[in-house]
């Protein structure tokens, strides 16, 4: 005989299952959540993960010109304005799968929407991707 504890049990895993597939629907129709940033003149280019993880750094010679302090200085600036836009495609992603009390736990996460949905300041849309 089926106790409340296995309805109870059962349901949960169904919509812990129905909300997983949700999620991965969002992520294969956004593709990658990576937060992306380049210098003015191209001659740094950064990449991070969700949640500010640095995985790929470009740099061109003329980078390199200016001095290791300076360089150091933008790329994490670079790296910050990357973790951002990170946090906002994350965002953009779980929060329509999450419903109204997942935007709370994705903002304690770091994952939140940029001011401008469209496009930020620096000319990257998170819908249509960019830099």
């Amino acid at each position: 005989m089926e106790t409340d504890a296995d309805r109870d049990a059962a349901r949960i895993g169904d919509q812990v299952r129905q909300t997983s597939d949700r999620a991965a629907r969002q992520f294969s129709r956004l593709g990658s959540v990576a937060g992306k940033a380049e210098s003015g003149d191209g001659a740094i280019r950064v990449e991070v993960a969700p949640g500010g993880l640095l995985t790929d750094v470009r740099l061109t010679h003329a980078a390199l010109r200016s001095g290791t302090d300076a360089l150091a200085q933008q790329i994490m600036t670079l790296a910050d304005t990357a973790r951002r836009r990170a946090g906002d495609r994350m965002y953009r992603a779980l929060s329509p799968v999450l419903g109204p009390d997942g935007d709370a736990t994705l903002a304690s996460l770091g994952y939140e929407p940029l001011p401008d949905p469209d496009v930020d300041d620096e000319g990257y849309s998170p819908v249509l991707g960019g830099r």
